[in-house]
This record gives structure tokens, sequence and C-alpha cells, in this order.
């Protein structure tokens, strides 16, 4: 056998057993392997999603009005705080509406207005004279928070359902104030609804690095091993310490894991007394995150960080640690940043995080719908007996019409389909009905491009041609309407995953792959079936 057919036929074979090795835990025969099989070889497969499994789906819509009127009540709040600050004598701050009234002495006009412009420069003075002022906030800055809102809802509404531990849900903004998720495989929705509805906590903890057990700490842990590492620390941490992670990414392989933080109980600060959070710019162009706090909040602050310089502050969000800056200075004037090796969309992330803990916009339910398992075995059961149905036909065709060959075309078109739901598994995807249907369009593809190679083959046949001259040619005569077409058609499912949403992305994910892969069965695995025939005795005819 040539070396360049051993080869394809070696890089074919390892292809379909790591396929395999990624589609047994999704098949009933991974129940009856070993518990060590899970520990050295891939433990998880394809997910189902919401219309296969079942679950819940659930449509929000965020107050964001309620979450302007939220901000101009704490502003107000803050600037009274501020005023008695400055001991400026009698002075009554009172909020109509959407309108923040300001009564001071006459003589201490100057002293307020220095404040309003230091401190609160997203205030407007609609009004003035004879010591009393009229304000509201900039329009900017409203239409800041209306946009933010929903934003800040839906990542309080993730860092819960990431707690919960749903696997692959669905939370993504609709319009410019509602929130879809879809939560598959859920079993317990009042739970699930509670856990949604709450409000995000947000605190500041010191961490306590005096503890000898923290030279027994690693540098980060596997996810899922959160409670067993607590637990093998639990008797020797203390009644006033408490262990808390950070989840982070490798920047290299973009795999997850958590870093363990030993944290005091004791909050030194909670987030209610925060006031807003947003993205600056360094004077090196390096993005960090600038905190501004209520008045009392900045004496707060200002008193802890005093006392704690040197001493690293845990910034945590519902029990998750998010930063842990070190103190080196005491900071006052109600202001901090969080800086670090930020990306621009981390500090942005970071801020919104910040804020949704500070300013949860209230969110009511529009729609909440459970769907039962049993619509989702339907729904499995449909979408694959019309695969199956479709599979057989196209099968029958081709074995009728071309023969061997379109028995060889067969085949390619099984190592197609383990091929491409092996990657499916190995990307550990979300699998809807929208996936079986691309899953069965690109088995339509599959057979489209060996009928084209088959054709081709043909032709020369007819036209006199030995037939290993014929196969080559009929391959390279194909290969460039084969590459134009599923080109293209993966340039749509491109398009498809980054503009849709939902289901049409599953759909885009199953085309794309399946007609990549199509590209690799269609021009080698049945190519190097011909080439191994031929090496072994020149063919004289062609069952085609």
């Amino acid at each position: 056998m040539k070396k360049g057919i051993k080869g394809r036929l070696i890089t074919i074979l390892v292809f379909l057993i790591i396929s395999i090795m990624f589609l047994l835990p999704s098949t009933p025969i991974y129940s009856v392997l070993p518990d060590w099989w899970g520990t050295l070889f891939p433990n998880q497969g394809v997910s189902l999603g919401l219309d296969l499994r079942g679950g819940m789906h659930l449509v929000l819509e965020v107050e964001v009005e309620k979450a302007v009127d939220s901000a101009i009540a704490r502003t107000a709040a803050g600037l009274e705080s501020s005023l008695k600050d400055k001991a400026i004598g009698d002075i009554s701050v009172k909020q109509d509406q959407r309108l923040i009234q300001i009564t001071f002495p006459i003589d201490k006009n100057e002293t307020v207005q220095e404040l309003l412009d230091d401190n609160f420069p997203n205030l407007l003075t609609k009004e003035e004279g004879g010591g009393n002022k009229v304000l509201a906030l900039r329009e900017s800055e409203k239409d800041r928070i209306l946009t933010t809102s929903t934003l800040q809802a839906l990542e309080t509404i993730r860092n819960r359902i990431d707690e919960f531990g749903v696997a692959e849900p669905l939370i993504q903004k609709l319009g410019e104030n509602q929130i879809l998720i879809q939560l598959p495989g859920i079993n317990d929705p009042e739970r699930a609804m509670a856990l949604i509805g709450k409000t995000a906590l947000l605190e500041f903890k010191l961490l306590d690095e005096t503890n000898p057990i923290l030279g027994e700490f690693p540098g980060r842990i596997d996810l899922g091993t959160e409670t067993a590492f607590i637990e093998s620390f639990k008797e020797r941490i203390g009644e006033e310490d408490e262990i808390l992670f950070q989840r982070t990414n490798n920047e290299e392989t973009g795999a997850a894991f958590k870093i363990p933080f030993l944290v005091k109980k004791a909050t030194v600060m909670s987030g209610d007394l925060l006031t807003d959070a947003r993205v600056s710019i360094g004077e090196f162009n390096d993005p960090y995150v600038s905190m501004t706090f209520s008045g009392e909040g900045a004496r707060l602050f200002e008193k802890i960080t005093g006392e704690n310089v040197n001493r690293r502050l845990a910034i945590v969000l519902d029990d998750n640690v998010y930063s842990a800056p070190n103190i080196t200075e005491k900071i006052s004037g109600g202001r901090a940043q969080i800086s670090g090796t930020f990306t621009h969309q981390e500090a942005s992330d970071l801020a919104i995080i910040l804020r949704a803990g500070a300013l949860p916009a209230p969110v009511k339910v529009l729609q909440n719908v459970t769907v039962g398992p049993s619509l989702g075995s339907d729904s499995i059961r449909k979408g694959w007996t019309a695969g199956f149905i479709s599979t057989l036909l196209v099968v029958a065709f081709m074995i009728v019409y071309y023969r061997l060959s379109g028995l060889l075309s067969v085949m390619a078109m099984v190592i197609n389909v383990i091929l491409l739901v092996g990657a499916l598994a190995a990307l550990n995807a979300t699998l809807t009905l929208p996936g079986i249907a691309g899953i069965v369009l690109s088995i339509g593809m599959a057979v489209d491009a060996n009928v084209l190679i088959l054709e081709r083959i043909r032709e020369e046949l007819r036209a006199g041609r030995p037939v290993r001259l014929a196969i080559d040619a009929g391959y390279e005569k194909a290969f460039t309407s084969i590459f134009d077409s599923n080109v293209t058609t993966l340039i749509t499912a491109i398009a498809l995953f980054m503009f849709g949403t939902g289901p049409v992305r599953g759909f885009a994910v199953t085309l794309g792959l399946g007609v990549t892969i199509n590209l690799f069965t269609a021009l080698v695995a049945t190519k190097v079936v011909y080439d191994y025939l031929n090496s072994r005795k020149r063919l004289e005819t062609l069952s085609i």
C-alpha cells in the first residue's frame, strides 16, 4: 500500500475514533461503561435544547422607567448627605416626581454650586434663586440609565442562573427592555423563578491574608470542585472566615476555572452605598472601572481604606469574587477605581455587574411557559424519524442508481454523520429541532457532492478513458463545483450564526460543521477507497 493512501486511511480512522469517543456520553452505551472511563475520556456529550428536553421559557420586561426613579431617589439622598457634611446650615432636600428641590442659606449659594459641580455633574439646574434650586437629571444621564438598566438586569439574572446550575441556558436581550430566558431540563420552576427574582447583593469584604492555610491554596481549581475544596478546609478556616471564588478563563485555551480566596465573613461595606460605576480610560489608554459612592458611602470607604492600607479588598457579588484590588492608600472623595489588565469589554462587564448590585432594575414576567419532557421526547422521536426516512430514501436511490459506487457514497455519508455528531459533542453544543434539520440538510449536501463526482466519472468513462484516469479526472473536474457550493453555504451558515438567535444559531452550527466535514468526506474519504482498490489491482471496470 502506498504511503499516501495509508496516511489518509489512518487520518480518517483517527477522526472516526475521536468522534465516537466524544459521542459515547450521548448514547445509552455510556451508562454501562466503568466509572474510570469518564475520568480518562470525554464525559460530556451533546446537550438537548428546550424544544427537545423540556424546561422553562420566560420573557421578562425590565421596568426601565423605575430605574430612573430609583437613580433620582438615591441621588437626592446622596446630595442631602453631602450638603450636611459641608455644614452649610439649615438645609432641606425634597424630591417631587423627577425633580429635586433644595433650600439653603442664601449666602451659601456658591458653596452649594461648587458641591454640585464637583460631585453631582449629572444634575442640571432647572430653576434657582433666593436660596432655592430645582434640579433634574440630565437627559444624557436618563438615556444612559434607560439603556444600561436592561443590561444590568440581564447580568444579574445570568449570575443567578449560573449558580442554579442549569446546563446550556439561553439568556438574551429582546428589543429595548425585554429578556428571553430558556432553561432546558429545569425540574423546579418555582425555585428558578424565586432565584431569578431576587435582588443582587453587592458586598465589600477584606481578605484574610495571615491565615497559614493560605500556603495550601492552589492557584486555581476546576469548575465543579468548589464544594469539595471548601469541605477540605472547613475545620481549619475559623468562624470569622469563608472561602469564596473568582471565575476566570485561561487566556491561551479559553478554559474556565476558579481562583479560591480566604475572605472575612464580615461585610465592611454593602452595594447600596454605591451610586454609579462606569468605564473610564487611563493616561496610558488602559481601561479601568470608576465607582462613585453616596455621601455615607464615601465616608465609610475613606475610613475602611485608611485603616487597611496594604490589604486587599474583595468586591463580591452574589458570593462570587469579581475583583480583589490592593489598598495602597486612604481613598477619600467618594470615588474609587478598579484597575488591572482589563480589556475594554471586561471593564465594561465589571461596571455592569457593579451597577447591577447598586441599581437592579425591576422586572415583571410577560410570559412563563413550562415545556414538559413528553413534548421533548415527541419532538426527538419525530425529528429522528424524519431524518431516518429521508436517509433511507437517499441510500436506496444511491445504491439503485449508482450501484457499488453508490454504496461507497453511502459509506462516506455515514462517516460524515459520525464526524458531524462527534464534532457537536466535542463542542458541547446544544441540539435543537432546527439543529436536527441542519444535520438532515448536511446529509443531503453530502450526497449531492458525491453525485457530482460520480456523474463526472461517468462522463469520463463514456469518453473511453481508463477507470483510474476517469476517477482522477472526475474528482478534479467536480472539485470546483463542490468547493464553490459548499463555501457559499458555509458563508450563509456563518451569517446565520452571527446575526441569528437561539434555534437559528443551532441550525447554523450544524449546517456549518456539516458543510466543512462534507468537503473532507467527499474529496478525501471516497477517493482514498478508489485509490486503495487501484493500488491492489488495476481496475478494468467500475460499477457505476
